[in-house]
């Protein structure tokens, strides 16, 4: 059965088996751990009340974090900057620090310099330094991302895209939000799909590969603009890869999905959470009652293992680490 979740008129762009079947949305930030290629996972904080496990030795671990939309002051969260100051404290309270942070996206609400100022401030109280952002659409919001690249973006290209290597696996960086729409499909472009092509071109296909980007590149609902228009192009350019992780933010809920040698992962927000697909007229951020709040935000923490076993994605929320 082909698990791919599309556009048709029958479910207006989603398959409600392949929605139950992958949907959860209770939490945020993943650790990632690579150990020979295959990612697997356990829950930030589900020790709780007895000592954390000690991360494997000889494994790459690594943090997503996502949608912090610093700067956000609205009845589905007022105060955000609590929200991520928690998320922070539970990365620290790892019994390893993680090798370094991704953020894929939306750091900001409105792009402001406060906001940056904010979210520096905040990061800075991580004891993981190493940080690679990708912008989302708040984040060029006014300057088409001139000062977040300025800031965040330092050393990439174009309008932020990059990539790099650690301990055997190939991390691409790409921009999906810039020369959108508002509700828009993200775009990739032809510049940087030209760069991908020569960035993975040297590559063995044994080299396992981590993609991340803001909005999916998978067609979550495409009538809420939750897809990339050209992410097929960047898509057929993984094929040959025996592992990769495609790792978004964007929706502020987690769902997964397995295609092939591709497994595809989205992270929640570390702000307010969204509606479910089609469960409301529009996105946008989702009013909860204040108690339910801490059970729509949360972590997840996901081992990378290379071995014949299929990705586990586990999530625990804010409210389950009290």
């Amino acid at each position: 059965m082909n698990d791919l979740i599309t556009h048709d008129h029958h479910h207006d762009g989603i398959d409600r088996r392949g929605f139950l079947k992958c949907m959860a949305w209770t939490g945020t930030g993943v650790l990632w751990t690579l150990s020979s290629g295959v990612l697997s996972s356990r829950v930030l904080g589900q020790t709780t009340g007895a000592a954390a496990p000690a991360l494997p030795a000889g494994q790459l671990h690594f943090v997503q974090i996502s949608d912090s939309h610093i700067g956000f002051h609205k009845p589905a969260n007022m105060d955000v900057a609590a929200t991520f100051r928690e998320t922070v404290a539970r990365i620290n309270a790892l019994p390893g620090a993680p090798e370094f942070l991704l953020h894929t996206g939306d750091l900001t609400h409105l792009a402001e310099a406060a906001e940056f100022d904010t979210l520096e401030q905040l990061m800075r109280d991580c004891r993981t330094k190493q940080v690679f952002y990708v912008p989302g659409e708040h984040d060029i919001l006014n300057d088409n991302g001139a000062q977040y690249r300025a800031r965040f973006g330092r050393g990439s290209l174009g309008t932020g895209w990059h990539s790099f290597d650690h301990k055997g696996v190939h991390f691409i960086g790409l921009v999906n939000v810039a020369n959108i729409g508002e509700g828009g499909l993200g775009v990739l472009g032809a510049e940087q799909l030209a760069w991908l092509a020569k960035d993975v071109a040297p590559l063995s296909s044994e080299t396992p590969v981590v993609v991340y980007a803001h909005i999916p590149l998978w067609s979550v609902y495409p009538k809420w603009g939750w897809g990339t228009d050209d992410a097929e192009r960047a898509l057929a350019l993984l094929r040959r890869f025996g592992s990769v992780t495609v790792l978004n933010g964007h929706i502020h809920q987690a769902l997964q999905k397995v295609e092939g040698n591709v497994t595809f992962h989205t992270a929640r927000s570390t702000a307010f959470p969204q509606p479910a697909p089609g469960a409301a007229p529009k996105p946008g951020p989702m009013l909860v009652d204040a108690p339910r709040l801490r059970s729509t935000l949360g972590l997840t923490q996901v081992t990378y293992v290379e071995a014949a076993t299929a990705l586990a994605i586990v999530d625990a929320t804010l409210a389950d680490a009290n």
